[in-house]
């Protein structure tokens, strides 16, 4: 204990330089600490002028930025922003790939490995594993996103803004988890992801799913329970701040459909709204993108699912942001970054839906490169330089606090837990090479896959167990020589062993002050004031199930205790 008390005590006082003085306050991963100890001086100088810059900005709007973040799903690095490897992958994206043009592209933006994970980092600026956040919700999880949880919504809500989501929240579906439960004044959200496309009717028939809906079959004569199979769910949820919670539709194809454009028209009557208002807004806007079933028109080349929803729902819809933020008059006071949530579904993907690996090996749930390393870019006219292409590294939670940051909310951010967001403020504003982060950690449901720091990579689930057994690890990568990792080095990068221990062990140590919460569970979509009579029987099974010797519900708080399947749910949106 004598190692981690010094650590604990040494890493505060390396808080210098920060861009407000409240930001010392807040609790970061140990690696940043390291970091700042030997950058702080010259980030605080550049800080000033940051600020100053944004004072000039906010003096000549009247408000802070308004923040917009766009996250679809499953893409991988390359897919978008490069016509060339557009032209071979058979879609084309000319207002997506406008972003970079006029904007910046990322080039080593990092994610989770999982939808769920990596809108849990977006929203809470934290690792998922620290919240629990690392299983991937399907139909009746029973599972969400704790309320000791805090948002971007509360933050910048906290702050003055306005803020909203509409999309595939996939958080949870327990009642706290709920967006306008988690600071949002309004959302309109689904629970799960896009196999909820496959939860239908016509689904159903088509053997896309087998026996969710009983009432289509012949009837079972063995059949003895009626409780197995679920009779009804949610959805689509709506609701405000404060407010009720309604399910939003029904459970079919048609509302399945009606997603993205409904959540398209809220967000943009909440943004004419809060203009007239004269207050700044926080957008979250998460678009389903695609249907499993082959139902949408082929609209490109490559004829897949994938391609047909970056270029028939994705690029339209930057387009008609794009054009209501000219039409509102509020372009140039608008930060956007869109993004994709994690790399491509390259194991074992549905016929037909056009996933693959580009430039990376590996996919979604993989802590290899082309399963966290996605697509992403950021516009913000006249103060982002057009055809930025940053070689800086950035991960999905450095988002929170930087939108904080800019937002005049870093005092809002709290201090009894890691945040492992960076502010990454000057790296917008500046461009290349003044990015203030260059380690990642990544992990593989709560088991830490890999690190990188720099270039240099390592694997901690190894290839090689016989050698990490006895001590000589090979999962050595050089990233730039290697990105594929598909060549370990053992001699030429076997003195990174220690560096990496080093790093693991910091990160390690530090979680014994700041522990991972646990999973959070509990009844699912409870709360909705027009729930249906099927769905109050799903969260009271004593009304069909009379005189049991148990309690039918009390397996939900034991639900973390089943083994943890890091290959579950090889589907989109993961």
């Amino acid at each position: 204990m004598k190692r981690l008390s010094s650590i604990l005590m040494a890493l505060p006082a390396l808080c210098i330089g920060l861009s407000t003085a409240t930001a010392e306050e807040i609790v970061h991963d140990a690696e940043f600490y390291v970091l700042q100890a030997q950058n702080g001086e010259a980030w605080a100088t550049e800080d000033a002028g940051l600020q100053a810059r944004l004072a000039e900005l906010r003096e000549k709007h009247g408000t802070p930025p308004n923040l917009i973040h766009i996250m679809w799903d499953d893409t991988a690095y390359g897919d978008l922003g490069m016509p060339g490897i557009q032209a071979v992958r058979g879609l084309d994206t000319p207002n997506i790939n406008a972003l970079a043009e006029e904007g910046m592209m990322f080039t080593r933006m990092y994610t989770e490995v999982g939808c769920t994970p990596s809108r849990a980092a977006a929203a809470t600026g934290r690792l998922a594993v620290r919240a629990g956040m690392y299983n991937i919700g399907m139909l009746q999880e029973s599972h969400g996103l704790a309320a000791e949880e805090v948002t971007l919504g509360e933050v910048l809500g906290a702050a003055g803004y306005a803020t909203a989501f509409y999309g595939k929240w996939h958080l949870g579906d327990i009642e706290e988890s709920y967006p306008h439960n988690q600071g949002y004044d309004e959302a309109l959200f689904t629970g799960y992801n896009q196999i909820l496309s496959l939860n239908t009717r016509e689904a159903e028939q088509g053997n896309a799913s087998i026996g969710l809906f009983e009432d289509m079959l012949i009837e079972d004569p063995y059949k003895l329970d009626d409780t197995f199979i679920t009779k009804d769910w949610v959805m689509v949820a709506e609701g405000t701040a404060g407010g009720e919670t309604l399910q939003w539709g029904d459970n079919s194809t048609e509302t399945y459909e009606a997603i993205d454009g409904e959540g398209l028209e809220r967000m943009f009557s909440f943004m004419e709204r809060n203009v007239e208002a004269g207050k700044p807004f926080y957008v979250a806007n998460w678009p389903i993108m695609a249907n499993f079933m082959p139902i949408r028109p082929k609209c490109t080349r490559a004829r897949a699912l994938l391609q047909n929803g970056l270029q028939c729902t994705i690029d339209p819809m930057i387009a008609d942001i794009r054009a209501k933020l000219e039409e509102l008059g509020i372009a140039e006071n608008t930060l956007i970054v869109a993004m994709a949530d994690n790399g491509p579904m390259s194991h074992n993907p549905p016929p037909g839906t056009g996933f693959a690996e580009t430039i990376f090996r590996g996919g979604k749930g993989d802590f290899l490169e082309g399963g966290v390393r996605v697509p992403a870019f950021a516009v913000w006219p006249s103060v982002i330089e057009p055809g930025s292409m940053p070689s800086d590294m950035i991960h999905i939670t450095d988002l929170f606090t930087t939108f904080a940051s800019l937002g005049g909310a870093m005092d809002q951010i709290p201090t009894d837990r890691v945040i492992d967001g960076i502010d990454q403020t000057a790296l917008l504003l500046n461009g290349d090479t003044a990015g203030r982060r260059d380690y990642t950690f990544t992990y593989a449901g709560p088991t830490l896959g890999a690190v990188v720091k720099g270039d240099y990579k390592r694997h901690m689930i190894s290839p090689d167990p016989v050698g990490e057994a006895s001590g000589i690890p090979a999962a050595f990568y050089f990233l730039p020589s290697d990105p594929r990792e598909v060549q370990p080095m053992l001699t030429n990068l076997i003195h990174l062993k220690r560096p990496f221990n080093r790093m693991v062990l910091r990160h390690n140590l530090w979680k014994e002050k700041y522990p991972d919460r646990p999973e959070k569970h509990g009844i699912p979509w409870t709360g909705i004031a027009n729930a249906s009579e099927q769905l109050k029987r799903e969260q009271n099974p004593q009304l069909v199930l009379k005189d049991l010797p148990f309690d039918p519900l009390e397996y939900i708080e034991h639900l973390d205790e089943l083994p943890f399947d890091p290959n579950g749910d090889p589907s989109i949106g993961q």
